[in-house]
Order: C-alpha cells, then sequence, then structure tokens
C-alpha cells in the first residue's frame, strides 16, 4: 500500500532580549530512499541571512543557516511532501550470528557497533540481550530484545529530555520514543549486531483518512543490519510501515536532532513552540 503525506514542521523560538545572531543546522528534510519519494521540500526561516545545503557523514540531509542581525525570535517551518510504499523496502537476509559477527561485517559497521553514552545499555539489558541471543538466532533475536524494551518502560511524556541516557531511563521504567530506541541500539550493539537510530515521523492513527490534518510529533525508531537495514518501532512493538516517514539516521540523537544551533549575545530562551501536522493525501 502507497501512501502520501504532506508535513509541516514549524519551530519557534522566543528570546527574552535581542540577540545578535544565531547559527544553525535543520534536519527537517525526508530522505530520498528506494521506499520513499521525496516529491516536494521547502524550509522557510524567519529571520535569515543566508544558507546552504549539504549531505552530512550519515548520509542525512541538513540545512544550515544563520540569522545575523538583532532579533527575539526565530522561526524554522518545514514543508515536506513524500510518498511511502513499504513494500519496495529491501528485504534483510537470515543470517547466522556467526555472519553477522564476522570480521568484515565489524569492520564495515564499526560505529554502529560502538556504543554511546546514549546508548551504553544497563546491566540488567545487557544480561537480558545475551539470554535472548543464546537461545535465537539474530533476526529472532533483535525483534524479542525490541519487545522486552517495550515491555518493561512505560511511555510517559516529559519523564526523561534529550539529554537522557538509555540507562538513566531503564532505571526509572518509563520514557519517550528516544529512550526506546537508544535502549535497543544499545542492546542489539552489545550482542554484535549493527544497529542505528533513525529519526522521522509517524502518523498517530493506525487508519488516517485521506484529507485529515493531524496533530503529530517527530519520532524515532531503529534499524538493525541483516544484509539489509531492517526497521522496527520499539516504542509502538511494530514493524516500520507507511505510516512511518524517515527524515535520517545515525548512532544515537544526537547526530541528527531536529535543529541544533547557537545564539551570539546573553538571552535567555523564553519560549519554545514546535508543531506537527501530518495530512494523508493518498
Amino acid at each position: 500500500m502507497t501512501a502520501r503525506y504532506r508535513i509541516q514542521h514549524t519551530s519557534r523560538y522566543e528570546y527574552d532580549r535581542s540577540v545578535a545572531a544565531s547559527f544553525n543546522e535543520a534536519r527537517l528534510t525526508p530522505l530520498q530512499t528506494s521506499w520513499q519519494t521525496r516529491l516536494e521540500s521547502n524550509l522557510q526561516i524567519d529571520p535569515m541571512t543566508w544558507h546552504y545545503r549539504y549531505t552530512d557523514y550519515w548520509g542525512n540531509d541538513v540545512r544550515v543557516f544563520e540569522a545575523n542581525g538583532a532579533h527575539r525570535s526565530l522561526e524554522v517551518r518545514a514543508t515536506s511532501l513524500v510518498e511511502i510504499d513499504a513494500s519496495r523496502r529491501p528485504a534483510p537476509a537470515d543470517l547466522s550470528w556467526a555472519e553477522v559477527r564476522d570480521p568484515a561485517v565489524r569492520d564495515e559497521f564499526v560505529e554502529y557497533l560502538t556504543q554511546t553514552p546514549a546508548t551504553e545499555p544497563p546491566l540488567e539489558l545487557a544480561d537480558l540481550a545475551e539470554s535472548i541471543a543464546a537461545d535465537n538466532p539474530p533476526a529472532a533475536a533483535a525483534r524479542l530484545i525490541s519487545d522486552a524494551v517495550h515491555d518493561a518502560l512505560t511511555y510517559v511524556v516529559g519523564a526523561t529530555e534529550v539529554h537522557t541516557k538509555a540507562a538513566e531511563a531503564w532505571a526509572a521504567k518509563s520514557g519517550v520514543c528516544q529512550d526506546y530506541a537508544h535502549l535497543v541500539v544499545g542492546a542489539l550493539r552489545h550482542v554484535g549486531m549493527p544497529a542505528r537510530y533513525v529519526s522521522g515521523y509517524l502518523h498517530p492513527k493506525a487508519e488516517p483518512v485521506i484529507g485529515d490534518t493531524t496533530q503529530g510529533e517527530s519520532h524515532a525508531w531503529v534499524e538493525w543490519w541483516l544484509g539489509e537495514w531492517a526497521a522496527y518501532d520499539p516504542t509502538n512493538s511494530s514493524v516500520v510501515s507507511e505510516r512511518h516517514v524517515m527524515i535520517g539516521s545515525g548512532r544515537d540523537y544526537s547526530d541528527i536532532p531536529p535543529i541544533k544551533g547557537i545564539v551570539a549575545g546573553p538571552h535567555r530562551t523564553t519560549g519554545l513552540t514546535v508543531t506537527v501536522e501530518l495530512t494523508r493525501l493518498a
């Protein structure tokens, strides 16, 4: 089944006084893949002095921009039109653990096998992942590890923040999609399976109605490597489908935040408003 979405992501920053300038990076452009076609993409920034576009080390589309001049607010609005056909995603192979842990695979995917501070799994989860991997082949083990994280955590908005580490979310037994993804990525890396963090959007309705505009938010899921990248959403304990729009991927959240930057001059951010609207068009 093919789905087409229009996505509008707006972030507005308010400051307590005028700042002299700001320099930012935005990762808000959907990827172009074999299963996801980017039909349109537009970024509007107010104020903006200049901008340029590049592809980062992980293959993500990045827009760099500067607001060079006094301003008390900054608004970034990304609008995209995307068509998705999940049936066109390359199917992973039925690899053995010996094949997954082959030295050639480790050399090629070493960056997706190395833990970061955000993904380092707590001892309890590491032991659980080892037990699951010992009793199951790689494909089944990856699913079971993901579902174990899903079952262990309760989804609680505001329970964590973007800098929360996986082990902290595990200890609290609560978190949001970012935490679920970090925990699964860390657990898979621990047992020798290349894994990466994926950022994007998820339409919140199981059966989106054509023409309806729905309030959504950014979402995160995981991909693990079994000859091809296999995608899974541990927050919802489900395969990634036409409801998922992929923005990009990396080792963890810090490789692909929606917006990051620096601001010149003493200031305090007094307001940050983020809205995401998804409209299914076909």
